[in-house]
C-alpha cells in the first residue's frame, strides 16, 4: 500500500536523468487485461526514442509481475537510476504518462488528500470498532468493550420507595454505565487516532450515541470529524468501507468547495490569498503556500531559474531575485505542486469546480 513516506520519496528523488511517470486504469470490471495494454501501447507513442529502457520496464511489469488488483496503477521508472517502483491504487486516475526530471506526483497527491489516514470508529452503548480507513482500503484494528447495558422494561424492577433498583435507579445506574463506556471509548479512539496518524475521523452510530462520543472526544479530534453516519456495530467490514467512501466522497466535494471560496475570498481582499498561475508562482517561490488548490489536468509550460529555482510562465533576460538564467520546463503546475510538499504545505486538486476555472484554474491560501 502507498504511505505518506513512499510519497515523500518520490517528492525528494531527482536523480539527473529523466523519470518515466505513468498512470493507467486497471478495473476489470470495466475492461479486460488486453484493453488496457493497448491503452498503454498507444499513451507510450510519442516517447519511444527517448524512454525506450524505462517503457520496456513498464510493460514488463504490466506483462508479468502486476497482479491487477487495484483499479489503477501508479509507475515511476528510471532505468539508467537503477529506479523502479509500483503502487497499485483503489481509486480510479486519468490515464497519462509523464517524461520529466522529476517523478510526476501530482495525481497521488490528491488521493492522499481525498482518501488518506481516515479514522472510523463504529460506537455503540457498550463499546467502539476502530478502522483505519487509506486509500480505499480498510484495516480494522482495534476493539473495546465496556460494561454490558442492562435494558429496563416497562413496568419492571422494584418501585418501592427508597429501594436501590427500582426502574428510576435502575434507569440512573443504566445512564452511568452508558456513559462510563462511551468515555472509555472515546479515550480509546483518541489513542488510536494519534498512534495511527489519523487526518480525519468519521464516526459511525446511532444519532444519539455518535454525537455524545463526538463530545467527549478531544477538542483536537472533534475538529477533524469529516461525516457521520447511521450504522449497526455488527456491520460488516465491507459495508463498513462502502459507507466510508461514500461519506469521504461527499465530505470532500464541500471541503473543497469550501476552500475555494476561501481562496477566491482571500485574493480578493489581497492578504493570504492568491489566484492564477503567475501570482501563485510568486507565492510558491516565498514559501508562502499553506494549500495550493488546481484543477485536476491542469498543466502549464513555463521557465526556471537555474540560480534560486524560480518559477514563471514569463520569458525573462534575468531572474528578479538572484539574476540568475531561465532554462524552460515542461508544467510549472508540476513544479509548484513538488515545492509547495516539499516545504510542508498541503495540496488539493479539484475534479470539476467553475468558480476555480474563472479563477484561473489554480490558487493558493497563504501562510501570511
Amino acid at each position: 500500500m502507498l504511505t505518506e513516506q513512499n510519497l515523500q520519496d518520490l517528492i525528494a528523488y531527482h536523480p539527473g536523468p529523466f523519470v518515466l511517470s505513468l498512470y493507467l486504469n486497471t478495473d476489470l470490471s470495466i475492461n479486460a487485461t488486453d484493453t488496457y495494454k493497448l491503452h498503454l501501447r498507444q499513451m507510450l507513442k510519442g516517447i519511444e526514442a527517448k524512454a525506450e529502457q524505462d517503457i520496456n520496464a513498464v510493460k514488463h511489469f504490466i506483462d508479468h509481475e502486476y497482479d491487477w488488483s487495484g483499479q489503477s496503477v501508479a509507475i515511476f521508472s528510471c532505468v539508467v537510476d537503477a529506479f523502479f517502483c509500483a503502487f497499485p491504487l483503489q481509486f480510479p486516475v486519468v490515464n497519462q504518462v509523464q517524461w520529466m526530471s522529476n517523478p510526476y506526483v501530482k495525481p497521488l497527491a490528491r488521493l492522499f488528500e481525498s482518501y488518506g489516514s481516515y479514522g472510523v470508529a463504529l460506537v455503540d452503548k457498550q463499546g467502539a470498532r476502530l478502522f483505519h480507513f487509506h486509500l480505499g482500503a480498510l484495516r480494522e484494528q482495534e476493539g473495546t468493550m465496556g460494561e454490558a447495558v442492562r435494558q429496563t422494561k416497562s413496568g419492571g424492577g422494584s418501585q418501592a420507595t427508597g429501594r436501590r433498583g427500582g426502574a428510576a435507579g435502575q434507569t440512573r445506574s443504566t445512564e452511568e454505565v452508558v456513559e462510563r463506556n462511551l468515555k472509555d471509548s472515546a479515550r480509546f479512539a483518541a489513542r488510536f487516532f494519534d498512534e495511527n496518524r489519523i487526518r480525519r475521523v468519521l464516526i459511525g452510530g446511532t444519532d444519539t450515541n455518535v454525537a455524545r462520543f463526538r463530545e467527549l472526544l478531544p477538542k483536537s479530534w472533534q475538529s477533524l470529524v469529516a461525516g457521520t453516519f447511521p450504522m449497526d456495530m455488527t456491520a460488516g467490514q465491507n459495508q463498513v468501507l462502502d459507507k466510508a467512501i461514500e461519506v469521504v466522497a461527499r465530505a470532500g466535494q464541500e471541503h473543497q468547495a469550501k476552500l475555494i471560496e476561501a481562496v477566491i475570498t482571500a485574493a480578493a481582499k489581497g492578504r493570504e490569498g492568491v489566484i492564477r498561475l503567475d501570482e501563485t508562482l510568486s507565492a510558491v517561490h516565498a514559501g508562502q503556500v499553506q494549500i495550493l488548490v488546481i484543477s485536476e489536468g491542469y498543466h502549464q509550460p513555463g521557465y526556471r531559474c537555474k540560480g534560486c529555482d524560480y518559477l514563471t510562465t514569463q520569458k525573462l533576460e534575468a531572474c528578479p531575485f538572484c539574476g540568475g538564467n531561465f532554462e524552460t520546463i515542461e508544467d510549472a503546475v508540476e513544479l509548484a505542486v513538488q515545492r509547495v510538499l516539499r516545504d510542508g504545505g498541503e495540496v488539493e486538486l479539484v475534479h470539476e469546480s467553475a468558480q476555480l476555472e474563472k479563477a484561473g484554474r489554480i490558487g493558493a491560501l497563504l501562510r501570511y
